[in-house]
């Protein structure tokens, strides 16, 4: 730092040498308010070092008599950086090697080789990456597939638009696909199992569900708090849009059912193409791999949402081609019985079916496949769920913490290989091409463009989870922002749902106008979401609601794991349990519990933009019991820390803290004091509201009174013949008043 800096920040406070202490009292005028002076508690900066008491912070002003702060070079140092780094901002990481221009031949010929090989390995590892996503979605499918698919069969919880939403993201979750949730829904509508309006809110919360792969993915950057902080942030903005267009749209198709006669208008007239097929990009290069590993069977899951007879095959696919053949034979009546039994006990036997006659005789008709002329498969896990074989869920869950080792394995390598490429002067390039804008007055369409970049690589992925939770890692080292970010995410949205359209273009042309108008319902749907959330800035709310999340998850990173559990298993749960008790307790529950959310929000924008609006009382939360306002004391439950400063998690907590917080806190700290007379209690608690107010009221984190009395108790009562002072801290903030 330099020494104009230094000044800078130390011109906030009065000069070291003419205070005394923290009582505010100048030297110069010692003998004129020796008096009041030895009247107020005093605390030294001996004694604060001694008993390792939290640096004091650096107000803006200084009015003399009131507020007297002892600074040090690191402390300047700690102040200066707080007001210069942006957590969010574009991360610009200084390149220590030579200078391209310092390089002999030689050695540029070395460098490009070594740039050319990192390329490969981050290809490399990418692969991987979407291969281990594939595995992962099969071993869920495995683990939950039977029981998410039978939730379809059942018309009493379908018929609820609610319970129809929660359906659709618990099984999402669970199968980990919206792809093969949504194909289901299809299969069923083409087989009038469901109709359009029936599987339009299964459809919403299958596009809900399909956000949970990227969280996960997010949860493996939390090693780095701030890479952590923004890769969570990038990973839940897409979550955040999804929830609130689910908000806003679900009751408007309820009242107005204006998707489903928008859809059925446009796909009227639609004659089905011929020889249409379903195109196949990013499948048709990880399939050779992935097939080696685990190939499922979807017209089981489809079998079993159906309730047919096909349903008893294995759900690891046993024969790649089936020659089938069609029996009929002839019993009499208990022959008949018996050998139906017998029949349908086959594993490979569907559509058994006994036709008893009145003179005693049955008929009994049944297909089956051949095993002498079909073709087994040949890959790791073939025969899982056959008898004697291993079972279904086993499999699964060993698939699932290989893929999940995989998955980890694969971004932390990528992570750090990218992190050593993109440095210097090529850093700044590809930073500032991925999140430019275009100049001028076409700046407002470059999210636009990024949208269409969006749709267009989803498409080639045929999945938005595997292109969502590819950009997670890119947003936590700082290469692409969140703000960029989000328009990529809404075109993935977009582009999940071109992909269904042409699997309902090349599908059955009997139903096509059922499965195409559901894909459609899926397209406009997402579409309708964007209007309102994307083309007015202030309307862009997903990202100030992410940034809040990737804030928490950086001060307690067991959040990450509540918010994933709470937002796509608890809640869903809850809700679909109160919708199945009717809807006199759904809007009994329902509407006072959004009634509190809405005021707190409202409240809580009040206390940063117009406090003064408020009574007194609501222009900070510190009203309120602790755990209704802060994390902290969940904190210390979770980390099983002691109130004491000399616990090991206290310790590492601090140590984070002090290398990390101030380099991410957009506001400086306050410090109350006072002087002889002192402030009122009112005034106190006036100051105590804006310092709140600054973070919205959020008092996550801090130290309390219990620790100042522990180290108290630790230093052999020193702090003793002092008042005690009292502890409060925001997010970002600490307010100390004595």
């Amino acid at each position: 730092m330099t020494e104009s800096e230094k000044s800078d920040v130390k011109g906030h406070v009065m000069d070291s040498s003419t205070t005394d202490g923290v009582t505010g009292c100048s030297s110069s005028s010692a003998a004129s308010s020796s008096s009041s002076c030895s009247s107020s508690p005093s605390v030294h900066s001996s004694d604060r070092n001694e008993k390792k008491e939290p640096p004091p912070p650096y107000p803006e002003s200084v009015e003399e008599g009131h507020v007297a702060v002892k600074v040090d070079e690191d402390q300047v140092s700690i102040a200066s950086s707080r007001t210069s780094i942006d957590p969010w901002g574009i991360v610009e990481t200084e390149d220590t090697g030579p200078k391209w221009k310092d390089l002999s031949v030689p050695w540029k010929i070395i460098r490009v080789i070594w740039v050319i090989v990192r390329i490969c390995i981050i290809v490399g590892l990418l692969y991987f990456f979407i291969c281990s996503l594939d595995v992962l979605q099969d071993a869920f499918q495995l683990l939950a597939g039977r029981a998410a698919s039978s939730v379809f069969a059942n018309s009493v919880l379908i018929n609820n638009p609610v319970s129809a939403l929660m359906i659709g993201v618990l099984v999402t979750v669970l199968v980990q696909s919206s792809s093969t949730s949504t194909s289901i829904v299809v299969s069923m509508v083409g087989s009038h199992l469901l109709t359009v309006q029936q599987a339009i809110p299964i459809i919403m919360g299958a596009n809900i569900g399909t956000t949970v792969t990227n969280t996960l993915v997010a949860l493996t950057q939390s090693p780095d708090r701030q890479v952590f902080r923004r890769a969570f942030a990038g990973a839940t903005v897409h979550d955040a849009f999804n929830w609130l267009t689910v908000l806003i749209l679900l009751p408007l198709e309820c009242a107005t059912h204006y998707l489903y006669y928008m859809t059925e208008a446009m796909t009227q007239n639609i004659v089905p193409p011929s020889d249409m097929e379903n195109p196949q990009f990013l499948s048709a290069i990880t399939e050779p791999l992935t097939k080696l590993i685990i190939q499922l069977d979807k017209k089981v899951m489809e079998a079993i949402a159906h309730q047919t007879d096909r349903q008893k095959f294995p759900m690891a696919k046993y024969y790649c081609t089936e020659v089938l053949m069609d029996f009929a034979e002839n019993y009499t009546a208990p022959e008949g019985q018996m050998e139906y039994e017998r029949v349908n006990d086959m594993i490979f036997t569907y559509n058994v079916k006994l036709t008893e006659y009145g003179d005693n005789t049955s008929q009994l008709t049944y297909t089956e496949v051949l095993d002498a002329n079909s073709t087994k498969c040949s890959y790791l896990f073939h025969g899982t769920g056959m008898t004697g074989a291993l079972p279904e869920q086993a499999a699964g869950g060993i698939l699932l913490v290989c893929s999940l080792l995989v998955m980890t394995f694969s971004l932390i390598i990528m992570v750090k290989v990218l992190n050593s490429l993109i440095k210097g002067p090529m850093a700044k390039v590809v930073r500032k091409v991925v999140n430019a804008d275009f100049p001028g007055c076409f700046s407002y369409f470059t999210g636009y463009v990024a949208i269409l970049f969006g749709i267009g690589i989803t498409i080639v992925f045929q999945s938005s989870s595997v292109f969502t939770s590819t950009l997670t890692p890119l947003v936590g080292i700082g290469v692409v922002s969140v703000e960029r970010m989000y328009p990529l995410t809404l075109g993935s949205n977009i582009g999940t749902t071109v992909t269904s359209i042409l699997a309902a273009l090349a599908g059955d042309p009997s139903v096509i106008h059922e499965t195409l108008q559901v894909a459609f319902c899926h397209l406009f749907f997402n579409i309708t979401g964007i209007a309102i959330y994307y083309p007015i800035p202030f309307m862009r709310i997903p990202i100030p609601i992410a940034k809040r999340l990737g804030n928490t998850t950086a001060n307690y990173r067991w959040f990450a794991v509540f918010y994933l559990i709470a937002m796509f298993l608890l809640f869903p749960l809850i809700v679909f349990g109160l919708s199945m008790a009717g809807w006199y307790v759904l809007v009994a529950v329902g509407v006072p519990f959004v009634i509190l959310v809405a005021f707190v929000i409202i409240v809580n924008t009040l206390q940063t933009r117009r406090p003064n609006w408020l009574p007194k009382r609501l222009r900070s939360w510190q009203w309120l019991p602790k755990p209704l306002r802060s994390l902290q004391p969940y904190d210390r439950i979770i980390t099983g820390c002691c109130k004491s400063k000399k616990c090991c998690c206290n310790k590492k907590r601090k140590d984070e803290d002090e290398e990390t917080e101030g380099a991410h806190s957009t506001n400086s700290d306050a410090v109350v004091g006072a002087d002889d007379g002192g402030k009122t209690t009112e005034e106190a608690t006036e100051m105590e509201g804006r310092s709140d107010r600054k973070e919205g009221g959020s008092s996550d984190g801090g130290r309390d009174n219990d620790a100042y009395e522990a180290e108290d108790k630790d230093h052999g009562g020193q702090n003793r013949g002092h008042e005690k002072p009292v502890y409060e801290e925001d997010d970002n903030q600490e307010v100390y008043k004595l």
